[in-house]
């Protein structure tokens, strides 16, 4: 295991991915890292669908206009489902739980991608929860946050630049800003 600091500056998006399929191990690692998530009072409203047949990752690269098309050259794609009825912040406890499947992915030194699902909508005008829920027959009361594209770097990122860092955003005991 990476410090924490190297793997968050190495940590990022990989919308590339090479053909080789991930053990068994690495996907039972990044579903504990799901499942270890802290949410609000402990009442983990999330649930995850974990993709890996090739027919439905094509068909979940289409759930956005575009954007999304990776998903079909991913090894694994995981649907972050949350339940609002089970919590009022289920937004941010499953947007925990998206990073926390991507960092457990950049440890195992596996490539990964946040789609965000919520709010956004496919070429034809669906909403990508919608359509989500159709491919993967999802109950109704779940609600569609993101969808994680995780596989084998097809290329190498420079991990992130520390120079770029916008210190100008932090604020001390009182906002500053102009």
């Amino acid at each position: 295991m990476e410090q924490f600091s190297e793997l968050i500056k190495n940590r990022r998006s990989t919308r590339k991915f090479t053909s080789e399929e991930l053990k068994q191990e690495e996907v039972v690692s990044l579903l504990k890292a799901a499942l270890m998530s802290p949410s609000s009072k402990r009442t983990n409203p999330w649930q995850f669908i974990a993709v890996d047949d090739k027919e439905t990752l094509a068909k979940l690269a289409k759930c956005k206009d575009k954007s999304a098309d990776f998903i079909a050259e991913a090894a694994l794609a995981i649907v972050v489902t949350a339940d609002p009825l089970a919590s009022d912040v289920w937004i941010e406890d499953a947007s925990i739980a998206s990073i926390m499947i991507q960092l457990q992915a950049e440890d195992l030194g596996l490539g990964s991608c946040w789609v965000q699902v919520r709010e956004r909508f496919t070429a034809t005008g669906m909403s990508s929860d919608e359509y989500v829920h159709g491919i993967l027959d999802i109950p109704l009361q779940l609600q569609v946050l993101s969808v994680i594209a995780i596989g084998h770097k097809g290329m190498e990122r420079k991990p992130f630049n520390e120079e770029h860092l916008q210190w100008e955003k932090i604020h001390i005991n009182k906002y500053e800003g102009k």
